[in-house]
């Protein structure tokens, strides 16, 4: 069974410096049908004007992930970590049992262009964490690169749930695949282009809850770029 969420029905903020889509319940939005997928709870689609940015602030108890997809976004946290983030590096935090920390656009010129993801953790109360990496486009054989993982195998950042997180780069005729074992759950978030999924037409900003499906087929491509997660239920 696959559920679509459509792009234009996404909740949205606009704060003249920040435009975001949340696909979940975030902020000012609420839906009680939209409160999250599995542990996937949060997907927002963040563009920020140049030097914009979010200014301290805490979190407890969630993997926040930032997938950039156009510019640069500058991070500093309490850990004393402090890095710019571009396209192809995918970094992860652990909020654990309390972290601070800002994100703002790095560029004085240029917006940036991001997916924030929240992740609820398997525990509560971990040391809070920080890990940034290249994102390898491995061949797995199904068309799509793992980039997140619980045990962070093959490269991938280490996420501390049970979520392996894909990322599929599909041009135009391409196809991918991939398996979901019994009584795990999916969900497709598309980033750019447009593509199918088991025949249903996904174009950006879509994202599609995936139950009892045994797998997955990615067809009819035209220069798509979405995210994979394949998780516990």
């Amino acid at each position: 069974m696959i559920t679509k969420i459509e792009s234009a029905d996404r909740g949205r903020a606009q704060f003249g410096w920040l435009d975001s889509h949340h696909t979940f319940s975030f902020g000012h939005y609420y839906d009680p049908k939209r409160m999250g997928w599995g542990p996937l709870r949060v997907i927002n689609e963040d563009r920020v004007i140049p030097g914009a940015g979010f200014d301290t602030h805490g979190h407890k108890d969630m993997e926040i992930i930032s997938y950039v997809l156009d510019g640069a976004l500058e991070h500093k946290d309490s850990l004393g970590t402090g890095s710019v983030i571009r396209p192809g590096r995918l970094q992860r935090m652990t909020a654990g049992t309390g972290i601070r920390h800002s994100e703002y656009n790095h560029s004085k010129e240029n917006p940036v262009h991001f997916l924030q993801i929240w992740v609820i953790p398997e525990a509560a109360n971990l040391e809070p964490g920080y890990e940034e990496k290249e994102i390898a486009r491995s061949d797995t054989g199904s068309g799509l690169s793992l980039i997140g993982s619980r045990t962070g195998r093959d490269g991938s950042i280490t996420i501390h749930q049970d979520v392996d997180l894909y990322v599929a780069h599909l041009g135009e005729g391409e196809t991918a695949s991939h398996k979901i074992e019994p009584g795990r759950i999916a969900w497709v978030q598309v980033a750019r282009g447009m593509l199918s999924v088991n025949g249903e037409t996904l174009k950006a900003g879509d994202g599609a809850a995936i139950r009892d499906e045994d797998e997955l087929i990615f067809s009819d491509a035209t220069e798509a770029e979405a995210l994979v997660f394949d998780m516990v239920a």
